[in-house]
């Protein structure tokens, strides 16, 4: 799922690593990923999945009752991410009104923050929320146009959907909602001034500010709460020996 173009050589040494462990353990693994397909979410159903990362918003939306979930990649290290748990970073233009200064854990809420809630922690310096609180700058979002990369996505929109709800707002806050295709492509739309903002998740985001020059012209204003990152996952019909290896191979 983070397989940028900038990537290939990191994503198939990763694959490689994967792979020989795999081949050791006796088990067929390709040489190489698959990357010439048209359907990703067809790809996924296929019976001879042997390996692949796919995103929450699917896993829900059906795609779980089709595969199995071999683990979680790890977010620590970049900013938003803790272990499995990633937030969405929400990004707008820099020549856009700042933020007010986001509360500290412990401190009372601004109007750029969410009421408590038995679901919040607290958030921390520079607004990086704790697991499964969110801090939304609702004066800025509002009336804005969001871009979001599809609608079966946790990161570009079922999470923002539900951080929202969560303090009893909604998508209508928006005055547009835009499908951009893609995390990089809802990055390029705002800062183009296509669209006013985006929730980015927190590798994407990270690579974005490596890779793609629109990002300089971007800035974090908010985030959305903690979830579990995008799984690993295989066929449902892998067997479980398979199943065992291909887990030891990604730890």
């Amino acid at each position: 799922m983070y397989d940028w173009p900038e990537r290939r050589d990191e994503v198939n040494a990763e694959w490689a690593a994967i792979r020989d462990r795999l081949l050791s353990e006796g088990i067929d693994a390709p040489e190489g990923l698959t990357r010439d397909f048209d359907d990703l979410h067809e790809l996924w159903r296929r019976p001879n999945l042997l390996f692949a990362q796919t995103c929450w918003g699917p896993m829900e939306l059906g795609l779980a009752g089709h595969v199995q979930v071999i683990g979680q990649p790890s977010y620590d290290g970049i900013e938003g991410g803790e272990g499995p748990y990633y937030s969405s970073a929400i990004v707008m233009r820099r020549d856009l009104p700042p933020p007010l200064t986001p509360p500290l854990k412990g401190e009372g809420d601004s109007a750029m923050s969410a009421p408590p809630s038995p679901l919040r922690g607290g958030v921390r310096g520079g607004g990086i929320p704790e697991p499964g609180m969110a801090h939304l700058p609702l004066d800025l979002l509002r009336g804005q146009r969001l871009a979001y990369n599809g609608p079966d996505s946790m990161s570009g929109i079922i999470g923002l959907t539900r951080d929202l709800e969560a303090i009893g707002e909604n998508l209508a806050l928006f005055s547009e909602r835009i499908v951009s295709g893609g995390h990089r492509l809802s990055v390029r739309a705002v800062a183009e001034g296509r669209a006013d903002v985006a929730a980015i998740d927190c590798l994407s985001w990270a690579l974005a500010q490596r890779y793609e020059s629109a990002a300089k012209d971007l800035r974090i204003v908010g985030w959305t709460a903690k979830r579990k990152g995008l799984p690993f996952i295989t066929a449902k019909t892998t067997p479980a020996p398979v199943l065992a290896a291909l887990r030891a191979a990604v730890t």
